[in-house]
């Protein structure tokens, strides 16, 4: 470290430090943190052996380091989505004890009764076991459009919970994910989140 060799264990590393191992010097990658907008028709993974458009097309400019995902969502899914090198917080906002926030606007191929939106609270029984949304209501005048909170991660379970009460979801945008919204964002743009939001981000339960 800084050209001297160190043996004392726990030996606290600061970020303008010099550090060589094996002769080679250690370079500490910034943490980087994207938001996209994700469009549709877009695969959300870093490496797609068909050659599809994927979301890793859309950050190539954003910075040097190579960025995750954070989550899915399915190929015709759009909306909210973010991206990072920061592995710590990736796991945390995935982890399935305390999944982050996400709040989707769903339009479905007819009118949903009032009785299933109370059933998507309730609960509904799936493959993988019962799934329920924090919140369901409808989106302004129109009943084919739901607005659903939930924290669950479960592959593809918005659509598979309206699914298994006989509805056919005909676009899925995800307008929230972990206190993050789409605000001024166009869809297939993205942007660096800002310090603030950083923070915010790290402190979510």
């Amino acid at each position: 470290m800084n050209g001297k060799v160190v043996t004392e264990l726990g030996t606290k590393v600061g970020p303008d430090d010099v550090i060589h191992y094996g002769g080679q010097r250690i370079s500490m990658e910034k943490k980087r943190y994207v938001l996209i907008n994700k469009p549709k028709d877009t695969i959300t993974t870093t490496d797609d052996p068909m050659d599809r458009r994927t979301v890793m097309s859309l950050v190539s400019a954003a910075c040097p380091e190579r960025l995750y995902p954070v989550g899915r969502l399915d190929r015709n899914t759009t909306g909210v989505l973010l991206l990072t090198n920061d592995g710590d917080l990736a796991k945390k906002l995935t982890h399935p004890s305390h999944g982050a926030e996400k709040i989707y606007h769903v339009t479905l191929d007819k009118n949903v009764t009032a009785k299933d939106l109370r059933q998507l609270v309730d609960g509904i029984a799936l493959e993988d076991g019962p799934s329920a949304a924090d919140e369901a209501s409808y989106v302004g005048d129109s009943k084919s459009e739901v607005g659903l909170k939930l924290h669950m991660g479960r592959n593809r379970v918005v659509r598979r919970m309206f699914e298994a009460m006989g509805y056919e979801v005909v676009k899925l945008d995800r307008v929230l994910f972990a206190g993050l919204t789409k605000k001024d964002l166009q869809r297939g743009h993205w942007r660096h989140l800002s310090d603030k939001e950083v923070t915010l981000l790290k402190r979510t339960k």
